[in-house]
């Protein structure tokens, strides 16, 4: 009997003011509001109605979940991302979920389609660990194989920084690692407009 794969997306909460804060100073609160929305919304189209894994969604601030209304409209559960920073989250997700594979993304990078996710999960068939590298040194995909020991590899981790990426191949030295492509992450008007650049 094959294990259940989880996909978790971890998003904000869509609200003025408290999205995308980088990229509100170049496009606008509001602009970067809509394009935190469209962006995740699509994703979670894309990515909840596939039956080759459950989607979750992993929301911060954890009061949103007191009034999901608010939140994207898909085929989805609902999950609390938690106190602390990044490393702190994505390592509870990692420990928590039930037994089987886990892939965890960002809401932010619009490249992001269900073949991507299924070819991850199936890196992890050999690999302890799968990375997706994003283009400013972060990444855009992490996911563990959890078996048969798990090792959370996010202290001393510079997020939001050109090394997050480095940091934490660092700590998984010595685990079966394989990287897939690498994307854009859009933190910024000029990753937006990489992005559009880079658009066939």
């Amino acid at each position: 009997m094959s294990l259940r794969r989880h996909l978790v997306v971890f998003a904000r909460a869509p609200r003025l003011g408290t999205v995308k804060r980088r990229l509100a100073r170049d496009i606008g609160a509001l602009g970067a509001l809509r394009f935190h929305r469209r962006t995740t919304g699509r994703l979670l189209r894309e990515v909840g109605r596939d039956s080759r894994w459950t989607t979750w969604l992993a929301v911060t601030p954890d009061a949103a979940l007191r009034h999901p209304g608010g939140l994207w409209r898909a085929r989805v559960r609902l999950l609390a991302q938690g106190r602390g920073d990044l490393g702190d989250r994505m390592g509870r997700v990692f420990t928590r979920l039930g037994p089987g594979p886990v892939v965890i993304v960002g809401s932010d990078v619009p490249g992001i389609r269900a073949g991507r996710i299924a070819a991850a999960f199936d890196r992890l068939g050999s690999a302890d660990w799968v990375v997706g590298p994003a283009h400013d040194g972060g990444y855009w995909l992490i996911g563990a194989r959890r078996r048969p020991a798990l090792r959370i590899p996010f202290a001393n981790v510079v997020w939001g920084g050109p090394t997050a990426l480095a940091d934490t191949l660092a700590n998984l030295q010595g685990h079966g690692v394989e990287m897939i492509e690498t994307m854009v992450d859009v933190d910024t008007g000029a990753d937006l407009a990489l992005l559009k650049k880079n658009r066939p």
